[in-house]
């Protein structure tokens, strides 16, 4: 089973969490922006004007932010390369995807850690099973991951990571 990258490559995203994400004015951030408005320092070609300042000009919260590749994966897999910079109706779906794809992303990282501790067959099994219904073989279509039941995935995820307390604990001993 090969997974999803789950590094974030911004060429191949549309700036979603620059203009997706809020944020507001603190140590993080320069200044209030609030979700679903573009950040002030996209520029017309959908790149970050400071990415090479960000810190200097107050912008921490940018640079500790990671989507996990959760970004490209939306524009690429789900929307065939289509993003809301060519048709903005698309951005109401795109975030709902771009939130959901974070969050399986999370789920995927939790499960390769998991998957690095001494785990007992029946525990890897189970391992491989959820992560295979996080990412599967063929790509999502957006239809798919529309219906695709995250509620359960995440409790069957949190249920299964609960129980790997005297895994960790062994681990922990040796």
């Amino acid at each position: 089973m090969s997974l999803p990258s789950l590094e974030a490559d911004c060429e191949r995203c549309a700036a979603l969490c620059c203009v997706l994400l809020p944020f507001d004015k603190s140590e993080a951030f320069a200044f209030d922006k609030h979700g679903g408005e573009p950040c002030r320092h996209l520029t017309g070609d959908h790149r970050c004007s400071i990415h090479d300042r960000l810190e200097a000009r107050g912008f921490r919260g940018c640079i500790r932010f990671d989507c996990h590749g959760a970004g490209q994966r939306v524009v690429q897999e789900l929307h065939g390369g289509r993003s809301w910079i060519d048709d903005p109706d698309l951005m109401s779906e795109m975030e709902a995807d771009f939130r959901r794809m974070r969050r399986v992303h999370e789920l995927l990282l939790l499960l390769r850690e998991a998957a690095r501790l001494p785990l007992t067959d029946a525990q890897a099994r189970t391992c491989s099973a959820l992560t295979s219904d996080l990412a599967p073989e063929e790509e999502w279509t957006r239809e798919e991951f529309a219906m695709f039941d995250l509620p359960a995935a995440e409790s069957a995820v949190k249920a299964f990571l609960s129980g790997l307390h005297d895994t960790v604990s062994r681990k922990e001993a040796d």
